[in-house]
């Protein structure tokens, strides 16, 4: 089945308008929250405090929900996190000054960013038929891709059209919007996860070392994609005028190329199993790095960029599918919630290791962008033997 044929599959168009409508707030967030607050005279250090406990409330609050969802279903915790969401939207738009209000309002949002991406891959094997997994996940992938350009456009457009207050507003409706648009729908709303295994425990889904494992080496493509990020930015600053759009740019062609990569190995037939795939992507997402080390001109710097983009979107399609054989039974949504807060863990730590080093060297930065997925695709491979199905590998007692 190729992309066209699984968008008219029923409920498969539905099901991903709502995820990326309801998902396009996380794309917006980071960015809007810095606008707003510096419209109202905030000073950068609170912007930070703001920004972060954004970030780490919606790390910690990813799992939580997902484990709701397991126990209790889809519907329900996706529009009641959505509404609570909104609230702390709502208490950034209306008092973005307040030393108090706004890194609440900014936890709140995070907190209870509601599950769509985790749920969406819960779906998928109830959407479609087994064999095409790999191209419903693939399509999943590439079309996340779209929010790295979305959030920030939209963001752009309705801040200068009318006011970062408003954009929190935006923010608020479409997250709200998008649940229900999910949550109404029928594979949703029939969905249940099976029994918790017995050994799940506590733990849930970390109780499998396989996906553990996993989780550990996409963190480090997540450190990959933050350390990217900075070196484009500190490489635009060096090089004014020398590629129209800068930093942005390069990282549309990143995120573009993600996109293309992402159909492409979605329309491919693969004889390859998926642990095996998954650690031949990492480290192919690896060499794809390795061109931003040359920190050539501007032009060459952006076939650079493409290429960098080109690993990243097919190795979260691959993972998508061993995350679901790895989780433990009924444990699945936490899982898929627990692969997005590592790879955003990743994320902010090659961001913040990067930014420490940026001053120093443009070399240095580049370097712990491929470092970070080079372990990562390391770590898999070295433990590619236990990347098997739960079934197939018992529980720690």
């Amino acid at each position: 089945m190729g992309y066209a044929a699984l968008l008219r599959a029923p409920h498969v168009a539905r099901l991903l308008f709502g995820t990326l409508l309801g998902r396009l707030p996380a794309g917006m967030t980071a960015l809007v929250i810095a606008l707003a607050l510096r419209e109202a005279g905030t000073p950068y250090s609170r912007i930070g405090l703001a920004t972060a406990a954004y970030a780490i409330a919606a790390a910690v609050g990813g799992p939580v929900l997902g484990r709701i969802v397991d126990l209790t279903g889809q519907p329900r915790v996706l529009v009641a996190s959505a509404a609570l969401a909104g609230t702390g939207y709502a208490l950034l738009a209306l008092a973005p000054g307040d030393a108090l209000a706004a890194p609440l309002g900014a936890a709140v949002a995070g907190l209870c960013m509601p599950p769509l991406e985790p749920c969406l891959r819960s779906l998928w094997p109830d959407v479609v038929a087994e064999d095409q997994l790999d191209t419903a996940y693939a399509f999943d992938s590439a079309s996340q891709q779209v929010l790295y350009v979305a959030g920030p456009l939209a963001v752009a457009g309705i801040a200068g059209a009318l006011s970062p207050t408003a954009a929190l507003w935006t923010a608020a409706v479409l997250g709200l919007l998008g649940a229900l648009v999910v949550a109404g729908s029928a594979p949703a709303r029939a969905w249940q996860a099976p029994p918790r295994a017995a050994g799940a425990g506590l733990l849930g889904p970390l109780r499998s070392p396989g996906l553990v494992l996993l989780l550990l080496g996409l963190a480090g493509a997540g450190w990959a994609v933050g350390a990217q990020n900075v070196l484009f930015i500190a490489y635009a600053e060096q090089h004014p005028g020398g590629l129209p759009g800068g930093a942005g740019t390069l990282l549309a062609l990143a995120a573009l190329a993600g996109l293309l990569g992402a159909l492409g190995y979605g329309a491919a037939r693969w004889r390859a199993g998926t642990a095996t795939r998954t650690w031949v992507l990492a480290l192919g997402m690896a060499a794809c790095y390795l061109p931003l080390l040359l920190l050539p001109g501007p032009w060459p710097m952006a076939a650079a960029a493409f290429v960098s983009g080109l690993g990243l979107a097919p190795l979260l399609a691959a993972a998508f599918v061993l995350v679901a054989e790895l989780a433990p039974t009924g444990t699945v949504t936490e899982a898929f919630a627990w692969l997005v807060t590592l790879f955003a863990t990743g994320n902010a730590a090659g961001y913040a290791v990067s930014g420490a080093l940026v001053d120093g060297s443009l070399h240095a930065v580049a370097l712990c962008a491929v470092g970070g997925i080079t372990l990562g695709g390391a770590l898999l491979l070295a433990t590619r033997t236990r990347l098997r199905p739960a079934a197939a590998v018992p529980l720690p007692a």
